[in-house]
């Protein structure tokens, strides 16, 4: 299988499971417990059905949008993802060269695999900070300077993750950031030598916006369920919340909200954005799924905050899906992190450029010319 052959995103799963060590593999794809939130995120979006419309003479589509104050050529963006590195030795970069050639969005995660210096520098494209709130404010502090410097369009604080799912997957394969090799995992870490040459031969893997303040994850091994058991701050309560706002002077945006309450309370501290979130199915198993969330949220603070489909989005259809219900755009992070252990910079260009063909094909076969003419009027929930 190769690059070419790849025309969904599951054809991207399959290609980087072929070339990822198992462990590695198993922390992108799995999440916690039973998995019944990571699968029900995507399958959400089936209980719903498009009308479309027709004779509506539509030529061409104008999918552009303002998101953070920052014009986008399509309303997906990807969404912050920790360790890419691991996953290619491009990482973050070639996740943000494809996006800002893409014209859209990308989000750099506190445990990012570059610098957040490098990350501002590397392209003109828009970013997004992910802030995950540790027990030492002076790391606190220093990355949201360190995003301040680097020109960042905006902060999303991660609001889901004030400790660890239980990501069974990664506990039976022993991953951890940096990996540990076992006798039960080396045989699937000898079995991919080109992912191992690269990880030996490359650059040392780091976690340049910790590792000045921290050496879990980035020199000494701890796994990501760990890292925030042990490593973020539990107390974290809306009073910080509004605090870290009033430290970011730029568009600010809560990640992990999936509650109409929270949604509003969001709202009175001065969030300008929400992410509707459960962390792809990582945290808590059993919750609603961002789409099933996203009709009761954007009709209590739509006209407030711009609201976020984060999570199970693997088709272009999805995407108009939540536009319909009234998202101002939506994001995801295994859509791509597949692509980018595929092929690197290349197949995170592919995934997205076939995304956004399939979000043009639906727009022309639903009559619509823009995205203002997306609305509930081309639903049909079942």
């Amino acid at each position: 299988m190769r690059l070419n052959q790849c025309h969904n995103i599951d054809d991207f799963r399959a290609l980087a499971k072929r070339r990822l060590p198992w462990p590695v593999f198993d922390y992108i794809d799995g999440a916690a417990d039973d998995e019944v939130t990571r699968r029900r995120n995507r399958a959400a979006f089936d209980d719903c059905d498009l009308i479309p419309r027709v004779l509506a003479g539509v030529d061409s589509v104008n999918m552009t949008t303002t998101l953070f104050g920052r014009e986008m050529a399509m309303p997906l963006f990807l969404s912050p993802t920790a360790l890419q590195r691991l996953f290619h030795w491009q990482g973050e970069r070639a996740v943000l060269r494809a996006a800002a050639n893409a014209g859209t969005m990308a989000g750099i995660s506190s445990l990012a695999t570059i610098s957040l210096a490098e990350a501002g520098a590397l392209t003109d494209g828009p970013k997004l900070f992910q802030l995950y709130v540790h027990h030492d404010e002076g790391l606190n502090r220093a990355m949201l300077d360190a995003a301040r410097d680097a020109k960042f369009d905006a902060v999303a604080l991660t609001v889901d993750t004030i400790v660890g799912g239980n990501r069974e997957r990664c506990l039976r394969s022993g991953f951890t950031s940096p990996p540990r090799f076992t006798l039960g995992n080396m045989l699937s870490y000898a079995a991919k030598p080109g992912w191992g040459l690269n990880y030996v031969l490359r650059e040392k893997f780091s976690l340049p916006n910790l590792a000045t303040h921290v050496s879990e994850g980035s020199s000494v091994p701890k796994s990501v369920a760990d890292y925030f058991t042990t490593m973020l701050d539990q107390s974290l309560d809306w009073k910080r919340a509004e605090a870290i706002r009033k430290q970011w002077d730029g568009p600010f945006c809560l990640k992990g909200i999936a509650a109409v309450e929270d949604a509003k309370r969001a709202a009175d501290i001065g969030a300008t954005a929400i992410m509707v979130s459960n962390h792809g199915g990582r945290q808590l198993d059993g919750s609603i799924s961002p789409f099933d969330a996203l009709a009761e949220i954007v009709d209590a603070v739509g006209d407030k905050v711009e609201v976020i489909c984060d999570g199970g989005i693997t088709r272009g259809t999805h995407v108009l899906k939540a536009l319909s219900v009234g998202a101002k755009a939506c994001s995801g992070g295994r859509l791509y992190l597949y692509a980018l252990a595929a092929a690197g910079e290349d197949g995170v260009a592919r995934a997205i450029a076939l995304l956004r063909a399939e979000m043009e094909r639906g727009m022309k076969l639903m009559g619509a010319k823009s995205l203002a003419d997306l609305g509930p009027h081309n639903l049909r929930w079942r």
